[in-house]
């Protein structure tokens, strides 16, 4: 059975370097570079009004939820394990130069997810079967590229599917918040079942049938209970998280500048051994792009399928708060896991993987609290975090399924138990494998949306122009957010524009 599982997972690993190979490296950098340049660097210059956006909502727009509820609910998928296990799994993989590439590709990503968020809203409709709103990828790329593209948008719309129910979705959540659980409750598994010819500890069950039935609870309510639940757990979740790692950095001070030189230097090469600069700087590129677009989604196409259901009149403004999820994920989160990590040395010491390597980093750099303590308080950030995760994937996955389905909400409730019935295997499948098929997926899902982005940044471009054209012409007061004049934007019903887009093509 052994030998069995391993060649799986060779085989999963021969895909995933396939897929995550140069191209498509190259394709999302690319794609990140080419938006920075058309759109002026516009998530430097205007990172201070989208961060105000963020927490301020508009007054009447249009959609399902506000538009802090709508980041929340991308939040709720991004801010995961991918902080805390993805950055470990980074890093002990790809050395710690996979965090250099994690934040260049966070940067560019930001003017990646500003572009989805405001093509979500430009391009949504409403159904008028379900009386959702729908937009995301699938709609921007038939009704911006044309409905030639179609198959395209649906070849998108599956994978998205597959990344929910395999993927970022469930499994790697799951596996995470378990081996967190087991390992902080029953370290040693002394208290064990056996299932299928496999020990497990007690903990590990009960924890995944516990986490199904909360899973379930909330999604059965759907985008609302999601975004509910998000808005009271994200930002207390954050705060806990981020304040711990200020703790654990600045008790460190004195050896930050040299963590700052061990990333830089093994991002190109500098520490590997003569003649293998070149494969290091490869793996650590391939590593930390891959678990930057895990944990941030930028480029991934996750992001504006929730927020197209923001109440918002303005395309620019919602992906001026799109943009700031990757900010506060990737350059915010993330590197305090990856300092954390480097500072401490713990992405050295062998036999460690997934969330026992963030855990070690954390009682090294904090001996003055009791160790059980720091086990416990980790644990408790990656529940939510992986909880979070796995209500916005949820969420996602639904609305992959019912572009895909042509709006057969059967399916849906069909994907909702399979989805619920994911979250319970989860935890009985091996690390390596969970984030190896997470990656896999990802990549397939990036690729139609990259694409994507790059054919309608024009498009993106014209709608940035004019909108701080607008705010300029109305004096840029704080508060102040010009609309266009008439009803363009109220969000017109789907066989409406799929006539309109008829007559067009």
């Amino acid at each position: 059975m052994e030998g069995f599982f391993s060649t799986i997972n060779d085989m999963l690993v021969a895909i995933d370097d396939f897929i995550w190979g140069v191209p498509l490296m190259v394709l999302i950098l690319f794609g990140g570079i080419l938006l920075t340049v058309r759109l002026r660097g516009v998530q430097f210059s205007q990172l201070p009004r989208a961060l105000r956006y963020m927490v301020k909502n508009e007054k009447d727009g249009t959609g399902e939820v506000t538009s802090f509820g709508a980041l929340c609910t991308a939040l709720s998928a991004t801010i995961g394990t991918g902080n805390i296990v993805g950055v470990a799994t980074a890093i002990v993989a790809g050395g710690p130069g996979a965090m250099f590439w994690m934040w260049l590709a966070a940067l560019f990503g930001m003017a990646t997810k500003y572009s989805e968020g405001l093509l979500a809203v430009k391009y949504r409709s409403v159904d008028k079967k379900t009386g959702h709103v729908l937009g995301g990828p699938f709609y921007y790329i038939e009704r911006g590229m044309g409905r030639n593209w179609r198959w395209l948008a649906k070849m998108f719309a599956f994978f998205g599917m597959c990344v929910g129910l395999f993927g970022i979705g469930t499994f790697t959540q799951v596996n995470s918040i378990s081996t967190a659980i087991t390992g902080f409750f029953d370290p040693n598994k002394s208290m064990t079942v056996s299932i299928l010819g496999m020990d497990y500890s007690i903990f590990t069950v009960i924890g995944s049938l516990v986490l199904a039935v909360l899973v379930g609870l909330v999604v059965i309510g759907g985008l609302k209970r999601i975004a509910k639940v998000s808005e009271r757990v994200i930002p207390a979740m954050v705060v806990l998280y981020v304040g711990f790692s200020l703790l654990l950095i600045f008790t460190n001070l004195d050896k930050v500048p040299g963590a700052f030189v061990t990333i830089f230097e093994s991002a190109f090469g500098l520490q590997a051994a003569a003649g293998g600069a070149l494969g290091a700087i490869i793996i650590a590129m391939q590593k930390g792009i891959a678990r930057g677009i895990f944990s941030n989604e930028a480029g991934l196409g996750s992001a504006p399928i929730a927020a197209a259901a923001a109440q918002t009149k303005e395309p620019v403004r919602q992906g001026l708060v799109s943009m700031t999820g990757t900010f506060l994920d990737t350059i915010v989160v993330c590197s305090m896991t990856g300092l954390a990590l480097v500072m401490t040395g713990a992405y050295q010491i062998p036999g460690l993987e997934g969330a026992a390597v963030t855990t070690a980093a954390f009682q090294a750099g904090l001996p003055f609290i009791p160790g059980e303590i720091v086990s416990f308080v980790l644990m408790a950030c990656l529940v939510l975090f992986g909880f979070t995760t796995i209500l916005g994937w949820d969420y996602y996955g639904e609305r992959c399924l019912e572009y895909f389905s042509n709006g057969n909400m059967k399916s849906v409730k069909v994907y909702r138990w399979l989805y619920i019935a994911a979250v319970f295997i989860g935890p009985y499948m091996t690390v390596a494998a969970v984030w190896t098929i997470a990656d896999i997926f990802n990549g397939l899902m990036a690729l139609p949306n990259m694409i994507a982005l790059i054919a309608l940044s024009g498009v993106v471009a014209k709608e940035t122009k004019d909108y701080f054209a607008r705010l300029k012409a109305a004096g840029d007061e704080d508060g102040m957010e010009p609309h266009l004049i008439g009803d363009n934007w109220d969000i017109p019903p789907l066989d409406a524009l799929t006539d309109r887009l008829g007559s067009k093509n």
